[in-house]
């Protein structure tokens, strides 16, 4: 199960469909740098994205 604590590096590389759902939701910068420390719910927050809906989609 995902939750807003996992890195996004841990994400892509546990879940390499989630990248899809990333870049459609408007999180095109997964490779970036920023991505290998950053949670997924500290990129939502840059991205001005909804998490609970984000994990949702994710999960699904």
């Amino acid at each position: 199960m995902i939750t807003k604590d996992i890195l996004i590096t841990d994400l892509i590389k546990s879940y390499p469909d989630a990248v899809k759902i990333l870049i459609e939701n408007g999180m095109p910068c997964i490779g970036c740098t920023s991505s290998l420390k950053e949670t997924l719910e500290e990129a939502a927050l840059v991205h001005g994205l909804d998490i609970d809906k984000l994990i949702r989609e994710l999960n699904a």
